[in-house]
């Protein structure tokens, strides 16, 4: 039976770059995440008798979330719900359910890379129609929703067999637990030649490892890798999900997946080395002790787009978010397409993708996509590696030298300082701010600064306008430094400070990065005042 809960606003409901992310203890507050989840939905009037598509990453606290969310959802008119078994489904597993099964829209269980279990982070967010997150005027119609609310409504029906593929019923709505994984690998089959890549995984000479990190992943990466493209069983390492994920990071970076790391580089290193994080949307790749960077991976694939099946036609854009090195701008270039800087969150890149201006995606937070879904993907940037290592029959490392000797190799780091106290952080970025006007014109050491701005984007689709996106100083021989504070955190500020140095030298690939970039990190934190301000000597991550 449907009831109206009365209930008062609560503070600090204001989705970030993902959603809305908290500590579980935040969630677990009374009303906390029904008002939420209430404001999603009042700010969907054409809700009723529509599909709703729900699930999430695993971690604590996803399973009794969901059921909260199944009786809300009863009780504000929905006809259906597709929930992924064991409330489990990645989230471009959620953005292919969306768009496959023409849902009105789902809900998205997530802190993605942040770390799981009680005393850790819980996100949430609403995808549309399209399969992306709900852009920003409907993240912040949501929030204003959130600072009225005075009620919401929710069913007092028993909880529904999470783990029971199959239809059932609650107070008049539709449940359908459908298989996690099938719509998803159905997808991937038809964007990559899964016969060359099974070709390659069983001739003997090519071994791969693949570490879930004990998030969402785990069961698409056996499911797929193990189980249609047959590689060896236990080539899936950490790959069950846990809802602390083993008490790890699940974050596939080279300090917080140094499992993978320590395998990769050591005496006997498989081919190929991969991870994903918690809800399975970004990725590592890692040659035989050779490093990707997510900015080159994205760049990689756009140039040998072609060689996978379901680009075989080409590319008719790339879109890159801002931070994002700007590798890829020269391949996009060099095919003569459309290339598109954008602010920091996947959801700018859904209306360029939704009207074909783009066709690859990427960010250097190691998030890499396409027109797919809607979301970023990170075991799809796994297979897409493994369709163009299969084509080639060259090595990673191989590859990326090559594209480095006909694009030029842009040296590219980002620096984490993370929680950091936030006044702190945002009078650091106010001082930025303050002297954009001085800059431009003047020698920093060896370089000479050639515009300074606070990024601003005009979509190109719909006009929107997005402002103080993060400070660029960039320099005369396209060198450059961001900084840009993240909403992806849950505990005071994180700081990110991004440098790029292009070298188009093939004599000068071989470099140390930090070595290259060092004179530009002194002048980064020099300007920026990062250890006064923030009283951090040393970044809490380089990636």
């Amino acid at each position: 039976m449907r009831k109206l809960i009365v209930t008062e606003p609560i503070e600090g409901q204001r989705p970030g770059t993902s959603g809305l992310r908290k500590k579980v203890a935040v969630f677990r507050q009374a009303n906390y995440l029904e008002n939420f989840v209430q404001s999603i939905f009042d700010c969907l009037p054409d809700r009723q008798g529509s599909t709703l598509v729900v699930g999430g990453d695993g971690r604590f606290y996803n399973r009794q979330a969901i059921q909260v969310i199944l009786k809300m959802a009863a009780a504000n008119g929905f006809a259906k719900v597709l929930v992924g078994q064991g409330g489990i489904l990645s989230t471009p597993a959620a953005s292919c359910v969306i768009r496959k099964r023409g849902a009105f829209g789902g809900v998205v269980l997530s802190a993605s890379h942040n770390p799981g279990g009680p005393d850790n982070d819980f996100g949430i967010k609403y995808n549309g129609t399209n399969g992306g997150p709900a852009p920003e005027q409907l993240t912040e119609a949501m929030f204003a929703r959130s600072r009225e609310i005075r009620e919401y409504a929710i069913s007092d029906a028993a909880d529904i067999d999470l783990d029971q593929i199959g239809m059932q019923s609650m107070d008049g709505m539709a449940v359908e637990v459908i298989d996690s994984i099938a719509d998803y690998a159905e997808l991937m089959e038809t964007l990559f030649d899964f016969g060359a890549i099974k070709a390659l995984l069983s001739s003997g000479n090519f071994r791969i490892c693949f570490d879930a990190m004990h998030a969402v992943t785990g069961p698409y990466a056996k499911a797929i890798l193990e189980g249609i493209l047959g590689a060896p069983a236990g080539t899936v390492m950490n790959g069950v999900p846990l809802e602390d994920f083993g008490g790890g990071h699940p974050d596939p970076n080279l300090v917080y997946a140094h499992d993978l790391v320590e395998i990769v580089f050591g005496p006997d290193a498989p081919d190929f080395g991969a991870a994903s994080d918690g809800d399975g949307d970004r990725n590592m790749v890692l040659g035989q002790r050779f490093f990707v960077t997510p900015s080159d991976s994205l760049a990689v694939l756009a140039a040998n787009a072609t060689l996978a099946p379901g680009y075989a036609k080409g590319l008719t854009g790339v879109a890159r978010s801002m931070p994002t090195s700007q590798a890829a701008d020269r391949v996009a270039a060099k095919l003569g397409i459309g290339c598109y800087e954008t602010p920091t969150g996947w959801k700018f890149f859904g209306s360029l993708l939704d009207a074909d201006k783009a066709t690859l995606c990427g960010e250097e937070s190691f998030g890499t996509g396409s027109n797919h879904v809607r979301e970023k993907d990170g075991l799809w940037a796994v297979l897409f590696w493994l369709n163009v290592l299969a084509a080639r029959k060259e090595s990673v490392e191989a590859i990326v030298r090559e594209h480095w000797k006909t694009y030029g190799r842009n040296y590219y780091s980002r620096h984490d300082y993370e929680a950091v106290d936030s006044d702190a952080a945002n009078g650091l970025v106010a001082h930025l701010r303050d002297q954009l006007p001085t800059l431009p014109g003047k020698k920093l050491g060896a370089y000479e600064v050639s515009y300074a701005d606070d990024f601003s984007y005009t979509d190109p689709v719909d006009n929107s306008v997005t402002t103080k996106q993060g400070i660029r100083v960039g320099f005369t021989d396209g060198s450059r430094v961001v900084f840009r504070l993240s909403g992806t955190g849950t505990e005071g500020a994180t700081l990110r400070i991004y440098v790029e140095k292009y070298e188009p030298d093939p004599a000068k690939h071989d470099q140390d990065t930090q070595a290259m970039l060092a004179e530009l990190i002194t002048i980064a934190n020099t300007l920026a005042e990062v250890k006064t301000r923030t009283g951090r000597e040393q970044p809490t991550v380089i990636t």
